[in-house]
C-alpha cells in the first residue's frame, strides 16, 4: 500500500475534508478501492472491509459518496500538485472513459458513438485529465458528458443532481472543457480523442496560450499554409492526402515503447505547417503525421500548437497518451474507475475522486523511484 511508500500521502489528499468522520470514510473507502477483488461497488466495498451482511458499514459509505456535502475539487487539486511534485517534466493528457451500463438511472446514460471504439454504447461517456510522465501516470479530474436527454429534462436532472452550471456541449468541447479547467502547470496537453471541430479546438488553445496536440483523422479538411509546398493555394484538403504528397519529409524518429519498458521503436514522421481556426493568421499550427510502415498511410496524425520542438519531440510527447492506454487504464480497471452502480452527479464524482486516489497510490507504490525523467521540451504556445 501506498501509506509504506510515502507516509501521510492519504493524509495531505483528505486534508481539505474538514471532519475526522469524512476523513475516516474517506480513507475507509481507499482501502476499500485497493483490496477488494472484481466490482468496486459500495456493497463489495463493505463485505470486503467487515464481511458480507454488514449493512451499517454499507449505508454510511454509501452516504459518504452520494449524499454528504464534501467537496471533491480540492481534493483532486491536491492530488494534481502531489503528483506533478513527483513527475515535473509529465505531460497533460484527455482520454475518452466509455462506461457501459445496462439501466437507464445513471446520470448520463444514453446511446452514445465512440470514435475510439468506432462503435455506439449504451451508457455513459467521461473525459479523464490524466498526469503522465516517464515513471508515474494517473488520472486527477474528471468531467462527464451530459447528453440533452438529461439536461433538457427538469425531472432527470434534479433526480440526478446535475448542477445548474452544467450546460450542453459535444465531446470536444466537454474534453477541452477539462484540459483548460484548473490546471496547475504550464505542461503541453496531448487530446488523445478524435476531435470533429478540430479548428475550434485549436482556438480554444491558441485563446488559452496552451501547448497542444490533438488527434485528427486522415479526413480532416486542412489547408498548406506554406506558400513553397504542394498543396498550398488549393485551398481545404484532407489530412491524409496532405501527409502523403508530403512524404518526402519523412525522417526516421526513435522513441520508448510504453507497452513494454526499455523497448524503443521507431517511426517516420513529417510535420506540415497548415492553418485551421480564426486564429490561424497569428498563431504557427502543423499536422503531425507518424508512418508505422513507409509503404502504407500514415498510422496516426495530430494537429499541434507545440512551438519550438522537432518532430521528434512532438511525436514523443504523442506517445505520453500511448503510455496512459497501456499503463494508466488497466490500472484504472482495477481500482474501479468504472464501477460506480450510484445515479447521481455528485455520487459519480466523489466515487471518481476517490477511484483517482487509489490509482495514484498503486501507481506510486509499483515503482522504484519517484524521481522522474522526461524529454526536455520546448513549452511555449
Amino acid at each position: 500500500m501506498i501509506e509504506s511508500a510515502e507516509p501521510g500521502l492519504s493524509t495531505r489528499l483528505f486534508a481539505s475534508l474538514r471532519r475526522r468522520d469524512q476523513r475516516t470514510k474517506a480513507e475507509l473507502y481507499l482501502t476499500g478501492l485497493l483490496a477488494t477483488e472484481g466490482r468496486k461497488s459500495v456493497r463489495n466495498i463493505s463485505a470486503s472491509l467487515h464481511g458480507a451482511g454488514d449493512g451499517a458499514t454499507e449505508q454510511s459509505l454509501h452516504h459518504f459518496i452520494t449524499s454528504s456535502t464534501w467537496d471533491w475539487t480540492p481534493v483532486r487539486t491536491a492530488l494534481a500538485h502531489a503528483l506533478t511534485e513527483r513527475a515535473p517534466q509529465h505531460v497533460w493528457t484527455v482520454r475518452a472513459l466509455p462506461i457501459p451500463k445496462a439501466g437507464t438511472h445513471s446520470v448520463g446514460v444514453d446511446r452514445l458513438y465512440v470514435p475510439g471504439l468506432g462503435q455506439s454504447i449504451h451508457g455513459q461517456l467521461a473525459f479523464g485529465l490524466w498526469c503522465a510522465g516517464e515513471r508515474l501516470t494517473a488520472p486527477v479530474d474528471w468531467r462527464l458528458h451530459l447528453p440533452g436527454s438529461w439536461l433538457n429534462d427538469a425531472r432527470r436532472r434534479i433526480r440526478a443532481e446535475i448542477p445548474a452550471s452544467a450546460v450542453p456541449e459535444d465531446p470536444d468541447e466537454c474534453a477541452v472543457a477539462l484540459a483548460l479547467a484548473g490546471r496547475t502547470t504550464a505542461r503541453p496537453v496531448v487530446l488523445d480523442h478524435v476531435t470533429a471541430r478540430p479548428a475550434a479546438v485549436a482556438d480554444a488553445f491558441v485563446r488559452a496560450g496552451v501547448p497542444f496536440l490533438a488527434r485528427v483523422t486522415a479526413r480532416t479538411p486542412f489547408a498548406v499554409a506554406d506558400p513553397a509546398l504542394p498543396g498550398a493555394g488549393a485551398g481545404q484538403l484532407p489530412a491524409g492526402q496532405i501527409l502523403q504528397a508530403l512524404r518526402g519529409l519523412r525522417r526516421p524518429v526513435e522513441w520508448p515503447d510504453p507497452g513494454r519498458r526499455q523497448a524503443r521503436r521507431t517511426s517516420l514522421v513529417a510535420a506540415v505547417p497548415v492553418r485551421a481556426g480564426r486564429l490561424a493568421h497569428r498563431h504557427r499550427l502543423l499536422l503531425l503525421g507518424e508512418w508505422s510502415d513507409a509503404h502504407r498511410p500514415p498510422t496516426a496524425l495530430w494537429l499541434t500548437g507545440v512551438r519550438g520542438a522537432s518532430t521528434g519531440a512532438l511525436l514523443r510527447l504523442t506517445k505520453y497518451a500511448a503510455r496512459v492506454r497501456a499503463e494508466g487504464e488497466p490500472l484504472g480497471d482495477r481500482v474501479g474507475l468504472r464501477d460506480f452502480e450510484g445515479r447521481s452527479f455528485p455520487g459519480w464524482h466523489r466515487h471518481m475522486t476517490l477511484a483517482s486516489v487509489a490509482h495514484a497510490m498503486s501507481a506510486v507504490g509499483s515503482v522504484a523511484s519517484l524521481a522522474d525523467t522526461a524529454y526536455e521540451l520546448p513549452l511555449s504556445a
